[in-house]
């Protein structure tokens, strides 16, 4: 299946090279949970704050769960400070 992963901030240094600003077009196989993406592309666990799916957010207990599906976009950010 294919879905789209768009990782943001300094989070866009673990996208594969083939992706564009809009993030990367990926092939999965099916029942791949969120999780399964990132450590895919080795995105240390301690930057990943806020994962969407489709605009939906996801609670961290439920990054391992096999919920993605075709054409589906998975948005990332690592946590932010700001003052």
């Amino acid at each position: 299946m294919r879905i789209t992963l768009k990782l943001f901030a300094n989070l866009r240094d673990y996208l594969p090279k083939e992706a564009d600003e809009l993030g990367a077009l990926l092939e999965v196989p099916a029942r791949t949970s969120p999780e399964q993406v990132l450590q895919r592309f080795q995105v240390p666990p301690q930057q990943v704050h806020l994962v969407l799916i489709n605009g939906v957010y996801v609670e961290p207990d439920g990054r391992g769960r096999p919920v993605l599906k075709d054409g589906d976009v998975l948005a990332v950010w690592p946590p932010v400070a700001g003052g």
